[in-house]
């Protein structure tokens, strides 16, 4: 009796801050109620993690683990420093040994807050000195390049689609212009069949590229990741 009788308690509490939140649309309430009932969203909190991307970077990771102690990662699109909580772990930016201490840039039009031992960028990466400068940041040519940035969405799921191919075709730009042979590329993309050149691009530069879909991208989305491993380095 008790553990219903609590249990009813806090789906009438949701009900209840869901109903007197006037003026919001029903996109914004049904995001909201995601949110809420997210364990994502949830664990994110618990563990001081600043999104709940960050379990996204994590599946892919244990499925196909790139990132290694010493490395000089992007991370592009950081804000609000998710991935970049991950990476900073996992390549070591705080590692009192130099030799296995690793370099991380972040870089984003909007503020975010330090990541310990990583260096942070408010700026564009589109920028024409964006390249050299991460480089010069990095000390060096980059392992990996990260991307989970997306386009914001209209809702109509073919126009989203290509706004989200268009900005993984940027990174990848980018990406070919700081990566180091061998190299890395991750970056957000949407399941949608018009990505053909994009991939084809990315396996001519690449010796293996594949669709990873984490189990933190939740079941009814389009959401899907590009991995590109092995840069071959650039083309002439």
């Amino acid at each position: 009796m008790g553990k219903k009788g609590q249990g009813s308690g806090t789906a009438r509490e949701l009900k209840t801050r869901l109903k007197t939140a006037r003026g919001r649309t029903t996109a914004s309430t049904r995001w909201l109620e995601r949110q809420l009932n997210d364990p994502y969203v949830a664990e994110a909190r618990r563990k001081g993690y600043r999104s709940r991307a960050a379990f996204k970077l994590i599946g892919i990771e244990e499925r196909y683990p790139f990132l290694k102690p010493g490395q000089r990662i992007v991370d592009l699109g950081a804000a609000p420093g998710g991935w970049s909580q991950i990476i900073a772990d996992r390549i070591g930016t705080e590692n009192p040994d130099p030799e296995k201490r690793g370099h991380l840039v972040t870089i984003d039009v909007l503020d975010m807050d330090p990541i310990p031992g990583a260096t942070v960028i408010k700026g564009d990466f589109l920028d024409d000195d964006a390249p050299d400068r991460l480089i010069a940041e990095l000390g060096g040519a980059a392992d990996a390049v990260l991307s989970d940035m997306a386009a914001n969405t209209t809702g109509h799921r073919a126009t989203d689609h290509l706004r989200i191919i268009a900005m993984c075709e940027v990174a990848l730009d980018f990406a070919r212009q700081v990566l180091a042979p061998g190299g890395v590329f991750l970056a957000k993309a949407l399941q949608g069949g018009t990505e053909a050149d994009l991939l084809a691009g990315m396996k001519r530069d690449f010796e293996t590229v594949r669709h990873v879909k984490p189990a933190a991208s939740r079941s009814d989305s389009a959401e899907t990741y590009v991995l590109a491993i092995g840069f071959r380095g650039k083309q002439d």
